[in-house]
Order: structure tokens, then sequence, then C-alpha cells
């Protein structure tokens, strides 16, 4: 059978890109209307994604062995747990920017769309500078290294939620539109014609703003998908070379997190209504990524030491489900004490 360049047949990529393709179009049709969505729904949309990344799991397992599923299936399972401190900033942004409820799910998708791109741009790179030799693998090892004791230090701090307002991308925003401080549906730009009818609203009558015509202005909904596409870049740094530590090969790195990002969306909302209870699942990221820079020391230094020691696939996998199970059920057995958190976001946070 012929393969591709990345080493593996064109059936197997075919399979990959028409699962993914029709996966994004059912999210896009399922989520297209602007309604919260409850724990109910979001829990059974999370197990459909879930069962799709099996789906392709068993498609691997009875094409390429047990080996190259389970490479996957560590990818996978990884980049879901390390997305959960993404999602936890997700969280904050949407607080700050006061998005309701029923458009976080249309900044999600956007979100999440970004995020596809920039991993393939990332897993591409990541993969070739492999090639470069073993140094790379301790620059990555760093890197994940730095990222968890980050983390740790963040975690141990009880900081308020970040101000937006200074932020990169919220600056870039402001440079090529200006700002209209209020939402106008779920709409990321509005024109002249709109805000003034927005404006004329009884609600409105107090607020004062000067409107110019034949401008566009951008909305607080285009300044929070701008913050979180960033943030996701940022996040992309740690786990790219997380996953690449379970494996070198492109197809498997970019699967395993293609299908995770894919579930990301209604896992916010499951996420966002258990976060009180699993208060020690940010532990568990946070000993995964030593973990992970562990593996990608390892294998580095028996480049240079020789000494013919390695963590397998299925090792890396039970690691990754036991150290996730830990910290569901410590979160159970050993909760936190409810905290009182000050908000302070001021009508000035967009305007």
């Amino acid at each position: 059978m012929e393969s591709t360049s990345i080493g593996f047949p064109i059936e197997t990529v075919t399979v990959f890109v028409v699962i993914a393709v029709t996966a994004l179009f059912i999210d896009l049709f399922a989520h297209r209307s602007d309604k919260p969505i409850g724990l109910k729904s979001a829990s059974l949309w999370t197990l459909f994604w879930v069962f799709t990344a099996l789906a392709f799991a068993a498609f691997l397992y009875f094409h390429h062995g047990a080996e190259v599923a389970s490479l996957f299936l560590t990818g996978y399972v990884l980049e879901e747990v390390l997305s959960v401190d993404n999602l936890f900033v997700m969280m904050a942004i949407f607080a700050w920017f006061k998005v309701p409820d029923g458009y976080r799910h249309r900044v999600l998708y956007w979100g999440i769309i970004g995020a596809i791109i920039f991993r393939g741009i990332f897993v591409a790179i990541g993969t070739g500078l492999l090639a470069l030799g073993p140094w790379v693998e301790v620059v990555f090892a760093l890197i994940v290294a730095w990222t968890a004791v980050m983390m740790l230090r963040a975690n141990n701090d009880s900081e308020e939620i970040d101000d937006y307002t200074n932020h990169p991308a919220n600056r870039l925003v402001r440079r090529f539109f200006p700002v209209y401080p209020k939402l106008i549906g779920h709409h990321f730009l509005v024109n002249s014609a709109e805000v003034e009818a927005d404006l004329a609203r009884p609600e409105n009558k107090d607020f004062k703003f000067n409107v110019k015509a034949g401008m566009r202005y951008a909305t607080p909904l285009l300044l929070c998908v701008a913050v979180v596409e960033l943030s996701d870049v940022m996040f992309a740094f740690d786990s790219v070379p997380a996953v690449i530590a379970v494996s070198r090969e492109p197809l498997i790195v970019y699967s395993a997190m293609m299908f995770a990002i894919l579930g990301l969306r209604t896992m916010y909302f499951v996420l966002e209504a258990l976060r009180k209870y699993l208060v020690h699942l940010e532990k568990s990221v946070i000993v995964l990524l030593f973990f992970i820079a562990f593996k990608l020391g390892l294998s580095a230094s028996d480049h240079f030491l020789h000494h013919g020691y390695e963590i397998d696939a299925m090792t890396s996998l039970y690691v990754v489900l036991i150290v996730l199970a830990v910290g569901v059920v410590a979160s159970f057995l050993f909760p936190e004490k409810e905290e009182t958190h000050n908000e302070h976001s001021d009508e000035n946070q967009v305007s």
C-alpha cells in the first residue's frame, strides 16, 4: 500500500481527515444557536468525542498494531489533561470580558479552529526539529519542566483574575478597529448603523458613545476571541513538546491533539460546572508535566550516555491514566474549603 511522507498509508490519513472534518461540521451544526449548553448536554457531547477518538484508535489498532494505537491514546489523554489548565484560563477570560453563557460556545468554536491550525504548525516544526539531534529533546524537556514550575508557582499564589486590558491580543485588535464596549448579539464586528440602533435602545439612553459614520467596530466578543487565540498559542508551546515526547510520528501527534481539541468545546462546560469539585486536577497536570520532562530527558540522555533506559508507550499511558485518576479521586476525598473571591471587572475593561 502506498505510504505518505509522514510514514502512514494514504488510507490512514484519509480516514483521519474524514473523521476530523465530519466531526467539525457536526459540532458546528449541533451548536449553531446561542442557547447555553447545559451540563447534561455537554457531558453527552464530551462522551461522543471520546468515543470518536476511541474509534480512530480502534482503526489504528487493527491496521497498524497495538503499539501505534497506544501511542495515539497516550497522546490523546495527555493533551486532554494538559488542556485543563487552558480551559481554566478561558474561564477567567470569559469572566473578565463578561461573555454570557449563550455566546461562550461561539467563542470556543473559533478558539478551537485556531488551536487546530496552530497545533498543526507547531507539530510540523517540533517533529522537524527533532531531526537536528538529541539536544532538541533537552530543550523540549526544559520547556515542559519550566511550564510545570510556573504552574506550581501560580497554584500556590492566590492571585485575583488577570487584567486583560493591556493583553497583546487586545491591543492588536484595537490597532485595526475602534471598540464598541457593549455586546450586540453574537457579532464580532458591527457597523455604525448597528451601533446607533443599539444606542437607541431604552436601556442605553444614559450611555454616551461617539459614533462615526461608515466605521466598523469590534465588540467585546472579538477582543475575547483574540485573547483566547493568543493564550492558546502560548499553551501550545508546552503541550506540543509534551505530546511529541510520546511519539515522533507527526500523524500520531497531530491526530491525538486534534481529537482532544475537538472535544474541548463541550468539555469546557463540564469542567466549568465541576470546577469547584475537581480542585486537585491541576496538580495532576503539574505532575504529568514533570513526568513528560523526565521522559524527554531520559530519551535525550540515552543518546549521550547509552544507558538503554526508556519509558515505553504502554507505561506512559498507564502513568497518565493513573495520575489523572488520582487527581480526580483526591478532589472528592479531600475537597478544599470554598473561598470568597472578589470580582472586580469594571465597565471600562473594554471601553
